[in-house]
């Protein structure tokens, strides 16, 4: 197996690199610490056109609908030199991807050719899912969001939760059940919802622990009418696409887990070099040396979990094992190492003088959205317990 990164890829990198170190470092700590206000919003919204404008809006979406097409293992390299910088900016880019990509899979040609130029080229400043519900989180086939046919209309109903970068998003995908009468997670079908819909509420952000500078909200929908074309995919058959095509978004958010450990532990490894105790480095120490040294490997392991996965699924084989793997060890890692980190700068970490509150803040989610831990340790018992023949 060759693991060596193409020039594309290094090449990749380093633009990721350097505009996150540029435009994204500089004003993360300031747009963690907003109230929302219309000028950092606009700060965030103008980094990500920047980044549309690079091509990291549409990775492994096809140059025919405006996408950079470099695909999967670029996608997760450019996540995590993103994520390095601001978690808020990472997790965006990651789930308009993810938007940009189950379009590009499912929809018709005039859906791909309306909507995914506007995703990839910024036009639109993100797409959202709207799939979870209150009492459909980690089991998504029990929502109760509903839609109804209504002539050449569906009529939607239904609150959607954690809706990530719901307030400037321009389209929504939005999952309902179209038969009520089917056995549970056979009747849901999936739509295509331009956020100025009539009957689309937006409610207020929640207020978050971390990753703040993304909005997160509930998605309202009081009789909000849409066109039967918004249907996407086979009617009643959109569970099945909810489970399939989102096992891609698990490679985003342990690449996003990735960059944030890595940046916690880079800083705290220069801290380590620079301070002095006992007349010596305390990076000459055995104790921080074994710190270093296990935090590390363990994040060499989350990169090569994920570069599988994303290597599985640019060849077009199965993933969804892998994804899973590699999003439950590279956010457990990340959580563990950014205590680490905190651990290695004593109490100076504890302060919100150094960004390492802010890791462990941002890291925390990792472990709970696009699946749970405990979500993807189901999926990776089910899939190989059932290799038994």
């Amino acid at each position: 197996m060759n693991l060596t990164l193409t020039e594309e890829h290094n090449a990749i990198i380093e633009m990721a690199k350097r505009y996150a170190i540029s435009m994204l470092t500089p004003v993360a700590a300031r747009l963690d610490c907003s109230e929302n206000n219309v000028e950092d919003r606009v700060l965030f919204l103008n980094n990500l056109q920047g980044l549309a404008e690079l091509g990291f809006m549409g990775m492994n979406v096809k140059a025919q609908y405006g996408g950079s097409e470099v695909g999967t293992i670029a996608f997760s390299l450019a996540i995590t030199e993103i994520a390095k910088a601001c978690a808020s900016t990472a997790v965006t880019v990651s789930v308009n991807n993810m938007v940009g990509e189950v379009i590009q899979t499912i929809a018709s040609e005039e859906q791909k050719n309306k909507y995914l130029p506007k995703l990839c080229s910024g036009a639109y400043h993100a797409g959202s899912f709207c799939l979870s519900e209150v009492n459909a989180g980690s089991d998504p086939a029990g929502m109760k969001t509903q839609a109804v046919k209504d002539g050449s209309h569906w009529v939607l109903n239904g609150t959607k939760m954690w809706v990530s970068s719901a307030e400037y998003a321009g389209i929504f995908i939005v999952w309902a059940v179209t038969d009520s009468k089917a056995p549970k997670g056979k009747g849901i079908s999936c739509f295509l919802v331009e956020a100025d819909t009539p009957g689309i509420l937006i409610a207020k952000a929640e207020n978050k622990m971390g990753q703040n500078a993304s909005s997160t909200n509930q998605v309202i929908f009081e009789d909000c009418r849409i066109h039967e074309s918004a249907l996407m995919g086979k009617l009643n058959d959109g569970f099945q696409i909810a489970m399939k095509e989102l096992a891609g978004g698990r490679i985003g958010i342990g690449s996003l887990a990735l960059g944030i450990g890595l940046a916690a532990m880079d800083y705290s490894r220069q801290y380590a070099v620079d301070r002095e105790q006992f007349g010596s480095s305390i990076a000459s120490m055995q104790g921080p040396q074994w710190m270093i040294a296990d935090a590390y490997t363990q994040l060499e392991a989350s990169r090569l979990l994920l570069m599988s996965a994303a290597s599985c699924k640019d060849q077009g084989l199965a993933f969804s094992k892998q994804a899973s793997m590699a999003k439950l060890h590279a956010t457990e890692t990340a959580n563990q190492v950014c205590y680490e980190a905190t651990q290695l700068m004593g109490g100076l970490g504890y302060t919100k003088d150094v960004p390492l509150e802010r890791f462990s803040r941002d890291v925390r989610v990792t472990s709970i959205y696009e699946g749970t831990s405990e979500i993807q340790r189901i999926i990776i018992a089910r899939e190989i317990l059932s290799e038994i023949h």
